[in-house]
């Protein structure tokens, strides 16, 4: 039903984009501080990934725009001297976004990810194997909130943070939580 929910969302933010005018499409690229957070996440710390995608802002007013994303986005955790915990997704955001002045804006919206790579990789590349398929669920779903600069040159900057709202494994219980500051370009 989800699935189905999202497709027609995207149908429509696509449809309406092909209408406007004033629409946006860019591409954007930045670093990832991502961690998980659950009852039993005490040993692990975050790690660093890189996330990558395309965006089409919809202006419905002056001040407020609509925002679907397409992203890869590289996340995980880490046990220092042990091992990484990589997580990688296929992300789609759909963002509201809230111009407050001129080029500065505030945004927030749900986020679907679908898992498409996940490993275990010893630090030590000679001391273990890397373990494929670590039993994280294939979906994600996270609630997003960030601030966002568009210069009149079309590059603009974010920082957001993706709060992960359910379990991404069940043991031990673990939610992601993502740190993202990104540079891109719309045109």
């Amino acid at each position: 039903m989800i699935k189905k929910l999202w497709v027609a969302c995207i149908a429509i933010g696509f449809a309406g984009a092909l209408n406007a005018q004033d629409v946006k499409l860019g591409l954007k690229l930045g670093m990832n501080i991502a961690s998980v957070n659950g009852s039993n996440a005490n040993n692990l710390d975050s790690r660093t990934g890189f996330v990558i995608g395309a965006v089409v802002e919809v202006p419905l007013t002056e001040k407020f725009s609509v925002q679907p994303e397409l992203l890869y986005s590289a996340q995980g955790a880490q046990q220092r001297n042990s091992f990484k915990y990589d997580l990688n997704y296929v992300s789609l955001p759909l963002m509201a976004k809230y111009y407050v002045a001129k080029g500065f804006n505030v945004e927030v919206g749900p986020q679907f990810s679908f898992l498409i790579k996940d490993q275990l990789v010893p630090v030590d590349q000679y001391n273990g194997a890397i373990i494929e398929n670590t039993d994280a669920e294939n979906f994600d779903l996270a609630a997003n909130f960030g601030l966002g600069y568009q210069f009149n040159s079309g590059v603009f900057f974010q920082t957001r943070y993706n709060l992960g709202l359910i379990a991404i494994s069940e043991n031990p219980d673990i939610k992601n939580g993502v740190f993202q500051m990104t540079l891109g370009y719309q045109f």
